[in-house]
């Protein structure tokens, strides 16, 4: 192909339009992220994506403002409702202020942040769940899983792999240990000097080889176990943790194979060349291995490679890369183009948002069997008042969370009634608050059973009916003495 001026024109267009892809959809993802924060931290609590809850559903809300004509003061009514009300411009503010008989509090947002938050409701879908399948006791359970056979085989496999592990990690201490007291013995030293001045290559070996007997204990380092569980597997082992201990076990087997080269090179340093010559012969399979992975050149040839400088009595050999290296980074790069077609080309493989879905799904899978295994069968018809510290302690951290903004955080009451007082609207018995908080009630108050499971509704239910007498809103429904 040539590049004339005009295809150079073509490219660089080409090349510009897929920088500004990238950028915006980076933006965009940003964008949602940031959208499902504000949600979450501002809007949760009263309000609901898909359906009705203290105040009305989101999703499609600014369509009806813009239907309305009135896309602009959408704004102003989230940042202040009251005051849109009071001034009388919006037909749509004296609409939804209807909903509720209390008026929905200011917010302290830009318009980015409103936009942000209208996005991510706008464009909302709920996580997908996998299908269920009754099974033989009539509960649920996924129709496709992972059955415990998968699990054995793959911990025989590390188990094995450990085991190879330990070996070689032995061989390593015991080859590195037995170079060092051969470079320390005198006779290895009397050899060596009968032939030649070979002090700083003593030095070098003796160097590397501590080294590499440091080094297998930092390798060990990567190996992470599992999470153990109660009644459960004594490891998790994924199959990401196979693949991690067989490249270290290979690297292992590296240092092995290095360490025993460096070995024979020091024994053949103090045999007569008639010796070296008929083990050579002997071991002409082990040296031609040996020459494929390090392309190493014999020691009574390294004055062919020796280099022209020299500082202080050190010369540099002019040693080609090993082979296995060379190797090695050439497959990092064909690893990183297989990666980038596998996960961003054909997204075969889930990236870590897809990933993080499926398994919030598992999760929840997981929590459901928990809560049926644990016999989680607190409900309204066999509930009781909690009294332990830890218990009021846990419901008052839940009561924090999901119920202060509507109610304050004594409990004295703001959109909600005041939660303190004499007056109940839906009776002050446990069961009554227990279902109160479970379900739901009219005019505003939302369910938690979707959040909350029932010993957490037990627990912000006891702590409701300990908290002390608190002024705050007027008294609304039936006066008890309690």
């Amino acid at each position: 192909m040539k590049y004339s001026p005009n295809n150079k024109i073509r490219i660089m267009k080409t090349i510009n339009n897929f920088l500004i892809a990238i950028i915006f959809f980076g933006t965009g993802f940003v964008y949602a992220q940031e959208g499902e924060q504000l949600f979450k931290t501002r809007c949760n609590t009263c309000h609901q994506i898909e359906k009705n809850s203290t105040g009305p559903m989101l999703k499609g809300a600014k369509q009806k403002w813009e239907d309305a004509g009135e896309g602009a003061m959408l704004y102003d009514w989230v940042k202040n409702s009251s005051t849109l009300i009071a001034s009388g411009k919006s037909a749509r503010a004296k609409e939804v202020a209807g909903f509720s008989a209390t008026a929905m509090p200011a917010q302290d947002v830009t318009n980015e942040q409103i936009d942000a938050i209208l996005t991510y409701v706008d464009t909302y879908a709920p996580p997908a769940v996998a299908d269920t399948t009754k099974n033989a006791k009539g509960g649920l359970q996924p129709e496709t899983k992972a059955t415990s056979e998968d699990y054995k085989s793959r911990l025989s496999i590390f188990n094995w792999l450990l085991v190879l592990t330990a070996v070689l990690v032995v061989i390593i201490i015991v080859l590195s240990g037995s170079i060092i007291m051969f470079v320390k013995s005198d006779y290895f030293k009397q050899k060596v000097a009968e032939k030649s001045n070979l002090g700083n290559v003593l030095t070098v070996i003796l160097t590397t080889g501590l080294f590499l007997t440091s080094f297998n204990a930092s390798a060990l380092d990567f190996v992470r176990a599992g999470e153990g569980e109660k009644d459960g597997p004594w490891l998790l082992v994924e199959t990401m943790d196979l693949y991690g201990l067989l490249v270290i076990n290979i690297i292992l087997m590296v240092v092995v194979l290095y360490l025993r080269h460096l070995f024979n090179q020091m024994v053949a340093m103090t045999k007569k060349p008639e010796e070296l010559a008929k083990a050579a012969a002997e071991n002409q399979p082990i040296a031609k291995i040996n020459q494929i992975l390090t392309d190493a050149v014999p020691i009574e040839e390294e004055y062919k490679i020796l280099m022209d400088h020299e500082y202080d009595g050190i010369q540099e050999l002019d040693n080609n890369l090993p082979p296995w290296w060379v190797w090695g980074f050439v497959a990092t790069i064909v690893f990183a183009f297989a990666y980038i077609i596998n996960y961003h080309i054909l997204g075969i493989s889930d990236l870590q948002i897809k990933a993080y879905d499926k398994e919030m799904v598992q999760a929840k899978k997981d929590r459901d069997k928990y809560l049926k295994e644990m016999a989680m069968t607190v409900d309204e018809t066999n509930v009781t008042q909690l009294e332990d510290k830890a218990a009021i302690s846990a419901g008052k951290a839940i009561f924090d969370q999901n119920c202060t903004a509507c109610h304050k955080a004594k409990g004295e009451g703001d959109i909600g009634p005041n939660l303190t007082d004499k007056a109940w609207i839906y009776g002050y018995d446990i069961k009554e608050v227990f279902t109160s908080i479970k379900k739901g009630r009219p005019n505003g108050m939302p369910e938690h059973e979707s959040k909350l499971n029932p010993v957490q509704l037990q627990q912000v239910a006891s702590f409701v009916l300990s908290l002390p007498e608190t002024a705050g809103k007027e008294p609304q429904g039936t006066m008890i003495e309690k």
